[in-house]
């Protein structure tokens, strides 16, 4: 088989009859995602009312939403093209009921933590499941404009974070209505792209039309970026392990990522794989932790420099934002002549510039607009990594797309959001120390934070709940405690500072493609040939 490049044209027309009816049940199957995760994550703080959880057990529930999905993700990736999106969906749809059946029966403090942690786990598997079906049949139903449909497809999430959200603030915080009423409503979506599914048919991807067999579509991927995923994979189960082996938990979990590497290596008669796929990969993994990661902090940040309920209203003003951008793709790129590496560029400079704002907002308008800027940057981040990956490595099938899309959520689970929380603590402390040590000593966490485990990097946040007994005061804390307030919100400015670098290195890295890319011709859209 050989490859053929095609200019970027502005065809909208989907490649099958069907293309339109699919792009929409993968919408409103990624709708429901959203708003289950939304959902859940509003009614972690009912679960630790009603079951007496610590923060590490709700921690640890939430990340079993976070591991479920790149499960999901990566493993419906790999056996898509043999066995059909057909199946995959039918999968997706049990695991979504068998989900709420789990959680649903979440009754004795005893037992409550299983149910809870199994059903989010299912959930998340469910969701990434469906993900490995939605990109590459949309990038399949429309191969002449894979960026413009993937943002569209891609619209349905923060769409379904928004409905969560509005769902949990009205039902939760306005009516308290039970915990269990509310999850039961992501049901609905779930009903509806079963139907909108019904009876379809599924087209193959290019690479399955052409004959190409899985050792085939894994070539391109090869040992460069199989190492990215393995290293990801390797940081994970040496977390999991850590709680039964400590010392020896980091290199069991290596030892396991080693061992994948060699089965990929033996696999593919040690292909080394594609450059600029490694470098895709390994852009993505930033992605994960600035998108994902930064989502799963803000609404944390926003609320403690301002309110909790306007934390809520800022997350719901960038979610807002992304879901309308995200169908002005084809007209960003035809009426700007962006291609998507442009696109990337420019949205990388944009989020780098909206972040370092938001570190200095002090006034909830200001929060407004520097907010606004950063979400207008992260809009088009995940579904055009995707898109491109589509365009310039079809021989890869689904393979390349969901292991990309298991590398952006391995990131935000073990790097983006563990990385942030460790910058708190680090900053915090630090600003503290330096205001006043005495009162440092008084606030000082008992435990101690570190950077994926390294013993150099080894610092000491403020404790939480002297930080929450000193917020709940208000107007009655002692000069103590808001020199600790001070102190707590100027780590979360620096924070955002320092997660600002994030972007601004993926900037640098768009920049080079730009530069290969006008080196050979400009950016062109690859065919395969027989």
């Amino acid at each position: 088989m050989h490859a053929t490049e095609a200019s970027q044209g502005s065809d909208l027309r989907g490649a099958v009859p069907n293309a339109q009816r699919l792009l929409w049940a993968g919408f409103t199957a990624i709708l429901a995602a959203g708003v289950g995760f939304a959902i859940r994550g509003g009614i972690l703080d009912n679960w630790r009312e009603e079951f007496g959880f610590s923060a590490l057990q709700v921690g640890q529930i939430t990340g079993a939403g976070l591991t479920g999905f790149c499960f999901g993700i990566i493993i419906g990736g790999l056996i898509v093209d043999k066995i059909g999106y057909g199946k995959l969906v039918a999968l997706a749809l049990v695991g979504h009921i068998l989900s709420a059946a789990v959680t649903l029966s979440a009754g004795s403090p005893d037992t409550a933590y299983q149910f809870l942690f199994w059903g989010s786990f299912i959930f998340a598997f469910a969701n990434g499941t469906l993900e490995a079906v939605a990109n590459p049949l949309v990038a399949t139903a429309f191969p002449h404009n894979r960026t413009h449909y993937l943002n569209i497809l891609h619209a349905s999430w923060p769409a379904g974070m928004i409905l969560g959200a509005m769902i949990g603030w009205f039902l939760d915080d306005r009516l308290g209505i039970h915990w269990k009423w509310q999850l039961s409503l992501y049901l609905i979506p779930t009903a509806l792209y079963a139907v909108m599914f019904l009876g379809q048919k599924f087209p193959r991807s290019e690479a399955a039309e052409k004959g190409a067999s899985f050792v085939d579509m894994f070539r391109s991927v090869g040992l460069l970026g199989s190492a990215v995923a393995c290293y990801l994979l390797s940081l994970f189960f040496g977390d999991i392990l850590r709680n039964f082996i400590p010392e020896q938990a980091a290199v069991a979990g290596y030892g396991i990522g080693g061992a994948l590497l060699l089965a990929v290596a033996v696999m593919t008669k040690f292909s080394i794989g594609s450059l600029m796929l490694f470098v895709l990969f390994v852009t993505h993994a930033l992605v994960g932790a600035v998108e994902l990661g930064t989502d799963s902090w803000i609404q944390n940040i926003t609320g403690n420099l301002f309110s909790s309920e306007q934390g809520k209203a800022l997350f719901i003003w960038t979610s807002a934002i992304m879901f309308f951008l995200r169908f002005c793709a084809h007209f960003i790129e035809t009426r700007l002549r962006l291609s998507p590496i442009g696109l990337l560029f420019v949205s990388s400079v944009l989020a780098w510039l909206g972040l370092q704002l938001a570190s200095g907002m002090t006034t909830f308008p200001v929060a407004l607009a520097a907010l606004g800027i950063y979400a207008i940057g992260k809009t088009f981040f995940w579904p055009t990594m995707l898109a491109v990956v589509g365009d310039r490595f079809p021989q890869t099938g689904a393979v390349a797309m969901s292991i990309m899309g298991g590398i952006g959520m391995l990131s935000a689970g073990l790097l983006g959001g563990p990385g942030l929380g460790y910058c708190k603590d680090r900053f915090a402390g630090e600003a503290l120390q330096q205001a006043n040590p005495g009162i440092y000593e008084q606030f000082r966490a008992e435990t101690s934070s570190r950077f994926l485990n390294i013993p150099s990097s080894e610092v000491y946040g403020l404790d939480g709940q002297k930080i929450a007994a000193a917020r709940a005061a208000a107007a009655a804390a002692t000069p103590e405690q808001r020199t600790a307030l001070e102190a707590d919100q100027q780590g979360d400015r620096d924070t955002l500072r320092a997660d600002s670098w994030i972007p601004a290195t993926m900037a640098g890295i768009y920049l080079l493609f730009l530069l290969y890319f006008a080196s050979i011709g400009g950016y062109k859209r690859v065919q395969m040939t027989s």
